[in-house]
């Protein structure tokens, strides 16, 4: 929500334009009012909201003086001019000063909307293009542009960090603040994700600032929260932290509030032992084991780091015991990121690593009819061309199209010369880069509408396989 604080001598005035908005359908919320300005100018100070409605002409401070000395002050505040005055010079110098607009008092109900609808557009750009630059800064390798960042920590070597990462059901933003923003840095990933950077000089009162209260009863579906450190160049690793916290709902596939863990010394016992099977062909054993997986991982309370190391680790044992049956698979060294964009849930994942056991122990037997296989395929294909928007697995594409999940990879190998995960990305970030070249659609806009709702996670996509990242290339 932006916040919106209503200066003017008059209190009927601050009732009235108090009144003549639907504040939260634009995703505004009041947060103060004062006939006073020289409290709202302490208000702005300590609280910095996001935009002020004001008088021009008021006792003491006019609103042209309540603006300068605001911005005197280096404070990102944006300010609306209201005034019974009709002079096209006071318009111009509010305009001057920096005002985003000017409009006479009582505000005229029809123009309410239009102007409500123009500032809350004015805000959004204004997001994206901070949340680029956080983003920019987070993701790049060079040191100096990471070091910009101190802009919005203050710099200050005595400084704590934590980072939240909230994922929400809908894209609809919260009514409350979960955070006082006086020390906390809030990007949007996405249009359910939200990272906050939080801060602080005492180390306990990062701890003390999670309140877990404020997450009970709200949209929010997953919140994950990472460790602390002392330095912001630790930011992108506290990103991580906290999205690997956070993707426990790939396992746990519930609401909940999950803090980074790592556990991988209780998992390597069970990774031992079904790399010893698959190296000595114990498929029988292996599907008991495979059965059980999934509680196993739920009794131990293991999170995301230990599902990727599972994955890693057993890819590793396949490629390095059946190499030439499975060179041809998607069997490549994934990420957290990765793995959630390839399979909707742990369950999944699970099914497709029993599907390879199974293909292996049975392919002596295999007699398929290659030509209805093929007919199939190329059905899947077509499918996945038009709706590559979509969330696209091969475990539910495999079923709709009648073609076994291993066979299948085989056959984007061997018919498209690259995997079922990279001939969907290459589409999508080449849907990306014709909508970044010819609309003037956000950045975030066209991720969502190439399929992907994780914005940082868009962009690394888009750099990975571009060289530089959106906003770059849009600029070139």
């Amino acid at each position: 929500m932006y916040s919106v604080i209503i200066v003017d001598d008059e209190p009927w005035a601050i009732k009235g334009i108090r009144n003549v908005f639907d504040w939260k359908k634009y995703g505004f919320e009041i947060t103060g009012q004062f006939t006073s300005a020289h409290q709202a100018f302490e208000f702005i100070c300590e609280e910095s909201p996001d935009l002020v409605f004001t008088d021009i002409r008021m006792p003491e401070i006019s609103g042209l003086d309540l603006i300068g000395m605001t911005k005197k002050r280096g404070l990102d505040v944006e300010f609306v001019i209201v005034s019974g005055f009709s002079e096209f010079a006071y318009a111009q110098e509010a305009l001057r000063y920096g005002a985003l607009d000017y409009f006479l008092k009582p505000i005229d109900i029809e123009m309410a909307d239009p102007l409500i609808e123009k500032l809350a557009s004015h805000f959004s750009k204004k997001r994206s293009i901070r949340n680029n630059f956080i983003l920019e800064a987070l993701t790049s390798t060079d040191k100096n542009e990471r070091k910009q960042l101190t802009q919005l920590f203050d710099g200050s070597s005595n400084d704590y960090f934590r980072v939240l990462i909230i994922y929400s059901n809908s894209e609809k933003t919260g009514e409350r603040k979960l955070f006082d923003m006086k020390h906390t840095v809030e990007v949007e990933l996405g249009s359910r994700k939200t990272l906050y950077i939080l801060k602080s000089e005492n180390r306990t009162d990062l701890e003390d600032r999670l309140d877990v209260a404020a997450f009970t009863g709200s949209d929010i579906k997953t919140v994950g929260i990472s460790s602390i450190s002392n330095h912001y160049e630790n930011i992108p690793k506290l990103i991580k932290e906290s999205d690997l916290a956070a993707s426990k709902v790939f396992l746990q596939e519930e609401k909940g509030i999950f803090r980074y863990e790592l556990k991988i010394n209780r998992v390597k016992p069970l990774i031992d032992e079904i790399s010893s099977m698959i190296q000595e062909k114990k498929f029988e054993e292996l599907d008991d084991v495979m059965m059980g997986l999934l509680y196993f991982f739920k009794h131990h309370n293991l999170g995301m780091g230990e599902v990727v190391y599972l994955w890693n680790q057993v890819v590793s044992v396949l490629l390095g015991t059946f190499y030439e049956e499975l060179k041809d698979m998607e069997l490549d060294f994934l990420n957290y990121a990765e793995l959630k964009e390839r399979f909707e849930n742990f369950d999944s994942l699970g099914s497709f690593l029993h599907d390879i056991f199974t293909y292996i122990k049975e392919l002596n037997n295999q007699l398929s009819n290659e030509g209805d296989i093929n007919s199939y395929f190329i059905q899947m294909v077509k499918y996945i061309d038009q709706n590559y928007q979509s969330k696209l697995y091969l475990k539910d594409l495999s079923a709709k199209f009648f073609i076994n999940q291993v066979y299948c990879c085989q056959l984007f190998k061997k018919n498209l010369g690259k995997t079922f995960s990279e001939y969907i990305t290459d589409l999508r970030i080449k849907k990306a880069c014709g909508l970044l070249k010819n609309t003037e659609l956000s950045i975030e806009e066209i991720a969502a509408k190439v399929g992907y709702v994780d914005y940082y996670y868009f962009n690394k996509v888009f750099k990975k396989q571009c060289g530089i990242t959106p906003s770059r290339f849009r600029k070139s």
